[in-house]
Parts: C-alpha cells; sequence; structure tokens
C-alpha cells in the first residue's frame, strides 16, 4: 500500500467521501471545499487508495506547542467502511509517525470521540496511549 499526500491534483471528491464516513453531518461538497480552505492553512492530506478508491484518509497539520514541542496533529483519520481490517490504518499510522520524524517532530496526537470504541482499540493497538481528557465548549 502506498501512501500518497493530496495536492490539488489529487481526488478531494473521492477523499471527502472517505471523510464523511467519519464527519457523518456535512455534506460531501461541503468537506470537498473545507478540504481546501483548510489546505491553504497548512492542512495535509495523506491517503491510500486501491483499485482507484480512496480507502484511507488522514487529515493533519505540523504544529508547535510548549507542551508538546513540534509534532503532528491528526484532525481526521478514517478507513472506508467497506475495507476496514486489510491494514490500510495501520500503513497510515505507520507513514504519519515517519513523516513526524523525518520532520522534526517528537510527538503524533490525535482526538477521538469518546463513542468511537473501535478506532480506541486501533488506536491503542498502533501504540497511542490516552494522555488526557479533551474539553470544549460548542456552541459558544
Amino acid at each position: 500500500m502506498e501512501v500518497k499526500l493530496a495536492d490539488s491534483h489529487s481526488d478531494l471528491y473521492g477523499i471527502a467521501v472517505v471523510l464523511q464516513q467519519l464527519r457523518t453531518q456535512f455534506p460531501v461538497a461541503y468537506i470537498k471545499t473545507q478540504i481546501t480552505e483548510q489546505m491553504k492553512e497548512g492542512y495535509q492530506i495523506a491517503y491510500i487508495e486501491e483499485d482507484n478508491e480512496v480507502v484511507c484518509v488522514a487529515g493533519f497539520r505540523f504544529g508547535q506547542k510548549l507542551a508538546w514541542g513540534k509534532h503532528i496533529y491528526v484532525d481526521d483519520l478514517i478507513t472506508n467502511e467497506y475495507t476496514r481490517s486489510k491494514s490500510a490504518g495501520a500503513t497510515i499510522v505507520k507513514w504519519l509517525k515517519e513523516h513526524a520524524k523525518a520532520n522534526g517532530c517528537q510527538q503524533l496526537h490525535i482526538d477521538s470521540g469518546v463513542q468511537r470504541y473501535m478506532a480506541h482499540k486501533f488506536y491503542l493497538r498502533e501504540g497511542f496511549i490516552i494522555a488526557s481528557h479533551h474539553f470544549s465548549m460548542s456552541p459558544l
């Protein structure tokens, strides 16, 4: 499996279709537009295709924080529900780790909704730890 970085010529529609499985509240067209806007601010998309279909997507950004140093924060990580448990998710996490190290990052971070039990099992299996609780206020 080959991990690719999306650019303006990539299949943003196919990427958005898979991301909608994670962000079900948004239509595909909105997700595609949002990806384009976020890319202007450093958001990147790593993805895997099989048979010309996007099967796994990781949206991420580089950051710098006092608590974490230079890091990659994964905003979105999803494997197409029809192709799960075929190593695409593990492949993209391995790629993210290597990409982080190659770019001088000390850490890799991801938040996950409390209801996503299967994702949590996957993250723990891939070497992530539960290091904190994330609190938010929405809407303001």
